[in-house]
């Protein structure tokens, strides 16, 4: 298989194993919902996405259903909001941490590969075995990307390459070939991904608008694209019951279905011979009701009526943060309908997504325009590195949207409903120096973490010494006073005792 090398790669093919744990810590003031948002179960997070998803791992590893992201495009464009050349001093520090000397003299295509390495392996652990990643990029890395995707995710487990028009109207003034497109590149964590229809949507109903006494049907095409010579079974005479009249389909294009299929088809009233029933041709008859999957076969082609463009999305995002002047840096956000149309393919109504490159927060927008449409329970955890933007863009839009806003005209918009919870990262690790855990850090938390290490699957259950079982095995933490006594003997050491009571009941944490 071919694979990929770059300058600095030998450096940060294992970082992600060295980034230290941190703990994640609520901010209450810029919570939004019910119990400051965390009964929601959504989660805003602000801080570096790699440390932040490696604060998110102990809790939910293994466990999210469809991943978004969008991250820089890499098109040496320092001017955007996300420095989007892969320039920023944030990315050079880092850098010059990790890869050493080195790394002062890299392209900027060598900064974007070894910036995507790490935080893609992480992203790769929170997926569940039925998941699948979406990742949108342009023409600048879409080649790298595609071999880097093959390398981590495995080549076994590409889907597809979707292709989304961005643009609607041409740029008259390009030099070359204007680009009307991006692309979405799409791996599923294992075979046991299964992609949903999608909606068929009004033009798709539009096409059922005939009815008999069978019910509301559409005709459909009686032929198939292959040839008498190919087919020559599918190659015989049909007759028009209403005119008696002999019809032979084109040598080039014979029935699609065979002469027994036919006279079944005749028997059960499922041919339709036009409105006057003297058609030439014949059209099966294709019955609402009798539909087995109702919907669209998904597929890689997404033109702007259907996923939205760039020009929609940017009004979409100043419609709800009209009042936040920072909104005009973002050039270029997606449109919510795209993800939408991710989420329709990729999740069900229970499914929790991650989108660890946030930005205006579209992703957490579509989840709960979803939600509203479909009457589901979806989640979204969202990763913002910048401060401000985390705040008074990703925090805000979801807040409005959530809970109802103003627009630019003055005109109140419903909102969609639900809440989150926002955190940052603690400044210390888990850890400290010495390996020691921090005086500070709480049973739960720790719990989370120990659940996490010892079975690499993200901690659901409760905070009680018996952690839960996995594959066989109960994991227990022990803690002082699990005897009801403050000595180490009381409960950190495995003793006889402690034994005893650690085997049936487990014994609860005192709240």
């Amino acid at each position: 298989m071919p694979t990929l090398n770059w300058i600095g790669k030998e450096a940060v093919v294992k970082h992600h194993k060295d980034v230290p744990f941190r703990l994640l810590e609520p901010v209450a003031d810029l919570s939004y919902g019910p119990a400051q948002g965390k009964d929601s179960g959504n989660l805003i997070v602000q801080g570096d996405n790699l440390h932040a998803l490696k604060a998110l791992l102990p809790r939910y590893a293994g466990q999210v259903k469809c991943i978004y992201i969008d991250p820089p495009y890499n098109t040496g464009n320092e001017g955007w909001v996300y420095n989007d050349n892969v320039n920023s001093p944030e990315i050079r520090r880092w850098l010059g941490e990790v890869v050493g000397k080195e790394g002062e003299t890299l392209d900027r295509h060598d900064r974007w590969l070894s910036m995507m390495y790490p935080r893609l392996v992480l992203l790769k652990q929170f997926l569940r075995e039925d998941g699948a990643i979406f990742v949108s990029i342009d023409d600048n890395e879409v080649a790298t990307l595609r071999l880097l995707m093959d390398e981590i995710f495995e080549a076994r487990n590409f889907v597809g390459t979707v292709i989304w028009q961005k643009k609607y109207a041409v740029a008259n003034d390009h030099k070359t070939i204007a680009p009307m497109h991006d692309f979405v590149l799409v791996y599923q964590k294992s075979a046991n991904w299964k992609r949903n229809l999608l909606p068929r949507g009004e033009e798709k109903d539009s096409q059922y608008k005939y009815e008999d006494l069978g019910g509301i049907f559409r005709p459909d095409n009686y032929t198939c694209a292959k040839t008498a010579e190919e087919r020559p079974n599918l190659y015989y005479p049909v007759t028009n019951p209403n005119t008696g009249e002999e019809i032979w389909p084109k040598r080039t294009r014979v029935w699609a279905y065979s002469q027994e299929e036919h006279q079944r088809h005749v028997a059960e009233g499922l041919i339709y011979w036009g409105k006057d029933g003297k058609g030439k041709v014949p059209a099966y008859k294709r019955y609402k009701h009798l539909l087995r999957n109702d919907g669209v076969v998904p597929q890689t082609l997404w033109p702007h009526e259907f996923a939205g463009h760039t020009d929609g999305s940017r009004k979409e995002l100043r419609e709800v943060l009209h009042d936040i002047p920072s909104v005009s840096d973002f050039a270029t956000p997606k449109p919510s309908l795209l993800i939408q149309r991710v989420l329709q393919i990729a999740t069900d109504k229970e499914s929790l997504i991650l989108d660890s490159f946030a930005g205006s927060g579209t992703t957490a927008h579509a989840v709960l325009k979803q939600n509203d449409e479909d009457g589901g329970n979806r989640r979204f955890i969202m990763v913002e590195m910048d401060e401000n933007i985390a705040q008074d863009v990703t925090r805000e839009r979801v807040k409005r949207v959530a809970e109802g806003y103003s627009n630019a005209k003055g005109q109140t918009v419903e909102g969609l409903g639900g809440g989150f919870q926002f955190c940052r990262l603690s400044a210390e690790p888990l850890f400290d120096a010495d390996g020691q855990i921090r005086s500070d850090v709480k049973f739960a938390q720790l719990a989370e973490f120990v659940w996490f290490a010892e079975t690499g699957t993200g901690f659901t259950g409760t905070a009680d010494s018996l952690l839960g079982v996995h594959e066989g095995r109960a994991i227990y933490l022990l803690y002082n006073g699990i005897l009801k006594d403050k000595s180490v003997g009381g409960g950190n050491v495995l003793t006889g005792p402690v034994f005893e009571v650690l085997t049936f009941p487990p014994p609860a944490i005192p709240r």
